[in-house]
């Protein structure tokens, strides 16, 4: 068999043993995760009682693609800005989470006897959790509404960066053998400034650019451009030396904030699905009984130190980041297990031969182990808390519970001067990536570009024409950095009107910022040029008066930001012109336990037709319904007296708790009784003497009452469809009845 059909039969055997065991789970009411774990293990190539893979590197390869697609799946429900409104508490609990287990992790394998780089490796391995199996597991629970459930995807994006970091820091560490503090300072200076630099121009280019198409953006080719954006930052990411989930992650992010981010996520399920199934399927596959028998109280005893020690450190950063025991317990529950970073830490070990090779397929069994009791330890969270919440001294309770946060007048003040040096810091940091960028492209590609077009000029002729485009590339950037102001501008008026001594420290700042961009301008000219020391105060002199020049005149400049700006909230805006309500009460009631949520009746639902006032669930769960969207009707503050309908969308509100008990009331409230059918026939008959139609038309005949209905007539080579109610059946006709079989057995007679 060609190597082709042999990819093609081990897609089948994957494919089918899934289905078939995803049946199974699902019958068995278990996670379908679990179902791809045991088909994996059951065709994988250490097992031998059923037919095997007959390449394992190919499944790999698909198993890759599924990890592309389910973080880029994350990045469309999951963006940058949504990291950022969680990002305290989920630094600090990934921070406390990967130290903790980081250290946990070399006392280990001291313990277990391993050499201390081969401890050092296990610490690696052991703090970071599985994005991607915590993805499918609340998809199969349902749980990516709840409260935690954006916490704990912003503490696994953390930790995928870290993980980044550990492997330039475990890399220098195993090849020099010795702690290189500055590598791994460049590792985080290099992610820091790639991100930005992607966020600033994807967010710039990628929703300018779908607007414009807009109309062309048919599902086809929608999918195709949005997959093949994805593809690109993989590689682009892979290239610079990141790894291929961040680069998905980042392009699902950017695709999130344009308009089209819904119906990309609608478009891409399916290819999820399908990959994502490849992935935990090929991780099943991993698991070597034969290693397990040989070392399995290290398995154990890893196994055991991980689910504790990762939910031990969650739950401890949660809680001290202020979120709460509920959130904490949850989180950590939802974390307690290994992720494919783990896999990659170990490979990264193998390959520069500073572990044995036992200890790759451990760390894998103890990694599906993990994934195997995932879906457990997130449902045991619940009890757990209860329990606790019974046992707990309530004093305990009341400090490690967040109280309300306080908003308007009573909430801590923000002095102006913390909110300028705050912008002004970030108008450096995001300007300064982009002159960085520009400064490497131009040095990198401009310079030997000219020299191709342009070989019969001199070098001086280069070095001006170089010096000349850089700078007409950096000049709109550079005035963004010195002169446009932006809220910087607004926080230095408040500042002025309030005390007049506010002007010097504020005119040094703006001064500072001149500095900086004359700077820039010094560094590409001095790159290209030697100039004499009266040269270079006439640059310089020539420069600034530019530069204030600029401030004087071109008060109105501000389209690069107001361009960016506007596709970094478009879909922000555009959520507050459909649901006003909603989006009013988010922002107004940003500082208490108040959500806004929104819930579609299913068909089934228990209450169709009855009216508010009737359902249980205001006295059941607390919440209130502020308002009902049935088509494009909507009502704000319904009355008790309004019925609900199938497909009715109900906003509620309600605390965190009201919301979670309303979701679970609306799931148990939805009946699965199949519907009663009748057994449904289509027949020609021909009308003989004495038959019941013979001489009555279609109306006299009230064959709709009988469930039964006429669809054509053949007379003599006249054939009607559809005949009028006036229609008067013959002898001989030959009539094509439809409806419920009695119905037309008596119709026909």
């Amino acid at each position: 068999m060609s190597e082709e059909l042999n990819l093609v039969k081990d897609l089948a055997l994957i494919l089918i043993s899934a289905g078939l065991f995803t049946i199974i789970s699902k019958w068995l009411k278990q996670p379908l995760i679990l179902g791809y774990i045991v088909a994996g293990f059951l065709v994988g190539p250490h097992l031998g009682l059923f037919p095997t893979v007959t390449s394992v590197e190919s499944v790999d390869q698909w198993s890759e693609i599924g990890i592309i697609f389910l973080l880029f799946s994350l990045g469309l429900e999951f963006s940058f800005k949504k990291l950022l409104k969680v990002g305290s508490a989920a630094l600090i609990t990934a921070a406390t989470n990967c130290v903790g287990m980081f250290m946990v992790g070399i006392v280990t394998g001291s313990a277990l006897g391993w050499t201390m780089m081969e401890s050092i490796f296990l610490g690696g391995m052991l703090s970071m959790s599985s994005t991607t199996i915590i993805i499918k597991a609340f998809d199969d629970l349902r749980l990516k509404d709840e409260s935690y459930a954006s916490l704990v995807f912003g503490i696994l994006i953390i930790e995928d960066l870290i993980a980044v970091l550990l492997m330039v820091l475990l890399s220098t560490l195993a090849v020099s053998n010795k702690f290189a503090g500055g590598e791994m300072l460049m590792g985080l200076a290099k992610l820091a400034f790639f991100l930005i630099l992607w966020f600033l121009v994807g967010i710039y280019v990628i929703p300018s650019v779908l607007k414009r198409v807009k109309q062309y953006l048919s599902d086809e080719i929608l999918l195709l451009v949005s997959i093949g954006l994805c593809f690109g930052m993989v590689t682009l990411a892979s290239a610079v030396g990141f790894s291929s989930a961040l680069g998905a992650f980042v392009m699902g992010s950017l695709l999130s904030e344009t308009l089209e981010g819904e119906r990309i996520e609608h478009l891409t399920h399916s290819l999820k699905d399908l990959f994502g199934a490849i992935f935990f399927v090929s991780v099943g596959m991993m698991v070597d009984p034969a290693v397990i028998g040989a070392h399995w109280g290290a398995v154990l005893a890893l196994t055991l130190v991980a689910m504790a020690g990762i939910l031990c450190f969650s739950v401890t950063g949660v809680i001290i980041s202020g979120r709460g025991l509920s959130t904490a317990l949850h989180t950590g529950f939802s974390l307690a297990q290994l992720g494919e970073f783990s896999f990659i830490i170990a490979g990264l070990g193998v390959s520069l031969g500073v572990l044995r090779g036992f200890i790759y397929p451990i760390i894998i069994s103890v990694s599906v182990i993990t994934t195997f009791t995932t879906p457990y330890m997130i449902k045991a969270a619940a009890p757990v808390e209860k329990w606790l919440r019974r046992k707990l001294p309530a004093r305990f309770l009341a400090r490690i519970d967040p109280p309300q946060e306080e908003t308007g007048a009573s909430r801590a003040a923000v002095s102006e001067w913390h909110k300028l040096l705050k912008n002004y810091a970030l108008r450096l940091v995001l300007y300064g990536v982009i002159i960085t960028a520009i400064l490497i492209g131009t040095e990198s590609y401009l310079h030997p570009l000219l020299e191709r077009l342009l070989p019969d000029w001199s070098t001086g002729l280069h070095s001006l024409l170089d010096v000349l485009i850089t700078l007409a590339l950096l000049s709109p950037f550079l005035y963004g950095l010195a002169i446009s102001g932006g809220k910087i501008r607004s926080s230095a008026g408040r500042l002025l009107r309030e005390n007049r001594a506010n002007r010097w420290p504020v005119l040094a700042l703006m001064l500072l910022r001149i500095a900086i961009a004359i700077a820039i301008i010094m560094l590409v000219i001095l790159s290209h040029f030697h100039l004499r020391g009266w040269a270079i105060l006439l640059v310089i002199a020539a420069a600034f008066f530019l530069l204030v020049a600029a401030r004087l005149t071109m008060h109105n400049y501000s389209g690069l930001e107001e361009r960016f700006m506007s596709n970094l909230n478009e879909r922000d805006n555009l959520e507050r012109l459909r649901n006003p309500v909603s989006s009013s009460v988010r922002e107004k009631m940003a500082g208490y336990d108040v959500h806004i949520e929104q819930f579609k009746v299913p068909q089934n639902f228990a209450y169709v037709g009855q009216a508010l006032r009737e359902m249980p669930f205001r006295h059941t769960t607390g919440i209130n319904i502020i308002k009902i969207v049935r088509g494009a009707k909507s009502i704000l503050i319904p009355s008790g007296d309004e019925r609900i309908f199938p497909f009715d969308t109900l906003v509620a509100v309600g605390t965190t708790e009201q919301i979670r008990a309303f979701r679970q009331t609306l799931r148990e409230s939805t009946v699965s009784a199949p519907a009663e059918e009748t057994e449904f026939s289509v027949e020609p008959v021909t009308l003989r003497p004495g038959s019941y139609l013979v001489g009555q038309t279609l109306r006299t005949a009230d064959m709709r009452s009988g469930g039964c209905m006429v669809i054509s007539v053949l007379r003599g080579e006249e054939f009607i469809t559809n005949p009028k109610p006036d229609f008067a059946f013959r002898e001989g006709d030959t009539v094509w009845l439809a409806g419920e079989k009695s119905g037309v057995a008596f119709y026909g007679a």
